[in-house]
């Protein structure tokens, strides 16, 4: 009862996006942060995704329990545990994907910046041994702030000589997955169909769902657009003072990372059309990165796509979010270049 209501729960979505029956490739997938927050709930959705033939689980502490307790789940992948520096090599060596959620959560108060000196160290270290050893990996950021994140380990690569713009992402799809939930509640839609791209960044105002190009189409007024926007924009602090203190948005972030690990995959793997929207290096924009909607496929970045038509108030919320952005990607390069 409990296998059958698990699979429904956790893998319709993902078996109505295009799972194959027949055999698929070997892929060995690697969560770094195993042991966290989102680590937990995401290397569970790893171990139900059929695509996944080797799962390994890093952290600096208490991996080996997470992974024996994931590995009793009776799913294709075979999972091993690894902890503490000395065995990230032998976490990471043959990875096809490396998702990183590691890192400090936000508490109450705390705005996606102030985690920027404890979670800019953790990822500059994280990205100097994927560059060692598994440089062909493609690369899925969670550890926030991502604006910030993603730039410190593209410069992490192209000092080490590894860097590929088509094999690093960073993990926007919450921003989607909240756009489409919320959109659906009051356009009153079946939320399995609703569609909502979310371009711009991974925080604040610099996030923009356009509902303008939402499907089904709802014509909902303005001032109802507009407070979806912000409740897309806030939907961290929502969960953060929800939780009073003892926790962040971890079990609709670990769904969301399953999501976009779970496109890599298929991309990886030749299914055609497979496109989320990403936080990427871009020319969309005269900004070096930029989330908007992005092809998948067999070497990652297939194609960057464009904005499409914007209503008024979402042309006035792009150029509004440029500075910060902007702001943010210029940090993480600093950071990554320090020392």
């Amino acid at each position: 009862m409990f296998r059958s209501v698990a699979r429904s729960a956790a893998g319709k979505h993902l078996l109505r996006r295009g799972y194959a029956t027949e055999s698929v490739p070997d892929r060995k997938v690697a969560v770094l942060g195993a042991a966290g927050g989102i680590g937990q709930p995401l290397a569970l959705l790893m171990k139900l995704n059929p695509l996944v033939s080797r799962l390994a689980l890093y952290d600096i502490s208490n991996t080996p329990g997470v992974a024996a307790d994931v590995s009793h789940v009776n799913t294709r992948s075979e999972v091993a545990g690894y902890v503490g520096e000395d065995q990230l090599k032998q976490a990471l060596e043959g990875c096809d994907v490396v998702i990183i959620p590691a890192g400090v959560p936000r508490k109450p108060g705390m705005i996606r910046d102030d985690l920027f000196n404890i979670n800019a160290g953790i990822v500059k270290g994280l990205c100097a041994a994927i560059a060692k050893y598994c440089p062909n990996a493609l690369v899925n950021m969670i550890s926030n702030p991502v604006n910030s994140t993603v730039p410190i380990a593209a410069e992490v690569f192209k000092k080490a000589g590894t860097y590929d713009e088509k094999k690093l992402f960073g993990v926007t799809t919450l921003d989607a997955v909240r756009a489409k939930t919320f959109y659906a509640g009051k356009a009153k839609a079946n939320v399995a169909d609703v569609n909502v791209p979310v371009v711009g960044g991974h925080a604040g105002i610099t996030i923009l769902p356009l509902f303008s190009q939402a499907t089904p189409k709802a014509n909902l007024p303005e001032e109802d657009i507009k407070a979806l926007t912000k409740r897309t924009q806030d939907g961290g602090t929502e969960v953060v003072e929800a939780k009073a203190g003892k926790g962040s948005a971890t079990l609709s972030m670990a769904y969301a990372g399953a999501i976009f690990a779970d496109a890599c995959l298929k991309g990886l793997n030749g299914v055609p059309d497979v496109v989320e929207c990403s936080f990427v290096q871009s020319t969309v924009t005269e900004l070096p990165f930029f989330a908007s909607k992005v092809r998948l496929g067999k070497n990652g970045v297939e194609e960057v796509m464009g904005l499409g038509p914007l209503s008024d108030y979402e042309q006035a919320g792009l150029e509004s979010l440029k500075p910060e952005l902007k702001a943010s990607i210029e940090k993480g390069i600093k950071f990554a270049n320090q020392n």
